[in-house]
């Protein structure tokens, strides 16, 4: 019991840090009851998410098993890519549509974040339940590699989701929204795919892992920290715009005021003339 318990934590915690870290960023937190909604339908997409990876698989290979470079890039693309990102884009979608909460830049990317790690939970808890005696070094693996890879897919198409919905709707921020994630999920997956194919091509392709993993994680930085920006450039926009608002409705109340004793005071002197 007390082994499934830690597995269960090796599978889990990863996903948990990166959650709390992107939520303890956010200077005005979304309702907690909130993200956990969007984390569980992360969550329930990954059960038809293996139903259309299995089905797309059969149709695309067959019974047999994808074996050169470029089967594992079609795997990747196709079978892992696309509908893992398109799911996950319909939960976000749902989770948001009517939303009150969802009233600044950076709600974009916490809600996909949620979603995309409630979805990397439950791949990686069935990942390390179905490989019981390689538990703890395909739990290193995944928690450097994998579980971090949804979450840079997650940062990816909130903040084309936010772009899109606060900024400027245009086709090209709203195809990016399904577009980037994909390609990012895409890349990582044929990398990772095929670094067995080719015993000479083990080293240069884990470089390559190292290499775009790092890029992805500055792209990510650079862009949750522009959202966080526009956030408190909007606050202080807001707080001007009421402060003067404030100033001019004061002074109107002065010059009434004014305008009222002035007027009395030339009534009393003319009741005394």
């Amino acid at each position: 019991m007390v082994t499934y318990l830690i597995i269960f934590a090796a599978a889990v915690l990863p996903g948990m840090a990166l959650w709390f870290y992107i939520w303890l960023k956010d200077k005005k937190p979304e309702p907690f009851g909130q993200l956990l909604k969007a984390t569980l339908w992360g969550v329930l997409i990954s059960i038809p998410a293996i139903l259309i990876e299995y089905i797309i698989e059969y149709l695309i290979f067959g019974d047999t098993e994808p074996v050169s470079f470029i089967d594992h890039t079609i795997e990747a693309f196709c079978v892992a890519a696309i509908p893992e990102e398109g799911l996950k884009l319909g939960a976000l979608w749902w989770v948001l549509r009517k939303n009150p909460h969802f009233d600044e830049h950076y709600d974009g990317i916490v809600y996909a974040v949620c979603v995309g790690l409630g979805f990397a939970g439950i791949e990686n808890i069935m990942y390390l339940f179905g490989s019981m005696d390689e538990w703890a070094s395909i739990g290193i693996v995944r928690a450097i590699f994998a579980v971090p890879g949804h979450y840079i897919n997650a940062v990816l198409m909130g903040y084309y989701y936010a772009r899109y919905h606060f900024v400027n709707r245009s086709f090209l921020n709203l195809v990016s929204i399904l577009l980037m994630p994909i390609l990012a999920h895409g890349l990582y997956d044929s990398i990772v795919m095929n670094i067995a194919t080719n015993e000479y091509l083990i080293l240069p392709m884990f470089a390559l892992l190292i290499f775009f993993c790092v890029k992805m994680h500055k792209l990510c930085r650079r862009r949750i920290q522009a959202q966080i920006e526009l956030d408190e450039q909007s606050r202080w926009t807001e707080q001007a715009r009421w402060t003067d608002e404030e100033q001019v409705a004061e002074q109107e109340r002065w010059t009434d005021e004014e305008q009222l004793t002035e007027q009395e005071r030339w009534t009393d002197e003319d009741e005394k003339n």
